[in-house]
């Protein structure tokens, strides 16, 4: 009781704020690496204190010289996320909202996945959020032109100029086309991945983007989020794939 009585609305603000901002750092990392990094580093505190507890001084003290650089190792683990995180405060858009057009532009994205799919035509496509990717939209063509079918089909045709890079696209606009993204080397990776597998992926690993890969040998489509890749997707899995990434109901539920 003693307590409570000694409780201000600061305090209540000060616990809300904290609430928020875990709540939001959870939401930015789910389904990423730094889940099980975040595990890992919980191991080593649970094995920190039972040492101390246990009295088994050389792993202690091995435990406690780790801790004393924790702050420098947390930034060379979660380099990745800790940059997406900035970008995402940056640009303000925790609740960003998806319009009706920006919709559309994703049903259209799938049909001409699964078209250049059904030709063997391969293709990469990166779907821009809140982290920029001016700098790759910049060394491409730039078109800014409405998001179709007809458009991304032609871009990858075989005869275009243009149909070797990537093509970025912010909401309902094609940014720009033939644009050369970063390799991953990754060893985990496999190595029967090609090279539009490995930039969709780098892509993925240092921006919050989205990179949708159409297979040149097997036709196969994939989605790379957060430097993971889900291959093998059907017209009905892209879809829903995407519209729970970027549609208004999907961000009301997180």
């Amino acid at each position: 009781m003693e307590v409570l009585n000694q409780l201000r609305w600061q305090d209540l603000l000060d616990v809300l704020f904290v609430w928020v901002l875990l709540y939001r750092i959870l939401l930015l990392i789910r389904g990423t690496r730094a889940v099980q990094m975040l595990l890992g580093l919980g191991v080593l505190l649970v094995v920190s204190l039972a040492a101390g507890y246990l009295k088994l001084y050389t792993i202690d003290w091995i435990l406690q010289s780790f801790w004393s650089y924790i702050i420098i190792a947390v930034i060379v683990l979660f380099q990745p996320e800790i940059r997406r995180a900035l970008a995402h405060m940056g640009k303000a858009s925790f609740f960003t909202l998806t319009s009706a057009e920006e919709i559309k532009s994703l049903d259209e994205i799938v049909k001409s996945a699964v078209s250049l799919s059904a030709r063997r035509i391969g293709a990469l496509i990166v779907l821009e959020r809140d982290t920029t990717l001016k700098d790759y939209i910049e060394i491409g063509t730039l078109l800014d032109a409405r998001v179709s079918r007809e458009l991304l089909l032609s871009i990858f045709h075989p005869t275009s100029p243009i149909h070797d890079g990537a093509v970025v696209i912010n909401g309902n606009k094609i940014m720009a086309a033939g644009c050369f993204l970063p390799i991953t080397f990754r060893p985990d990776i496999d190595k029967m991945l090609g090279t539009r597998h490995r930039a969709g992926l780098a892509i993925t690993e240092d921006t919050d983007a989205i990179a949708l890969i159409v297979s040149e040998e097997t036709g196969d489509i994939s989605i790379a989020i957060s430097g993971e890749i889900e291959k093998n997707l059907d017209m009905i899995q892209l879809r829903s794939k995407l519209t729970d990434l970027f549609t208004e109901a999907s961000k009301k539920k997180t």
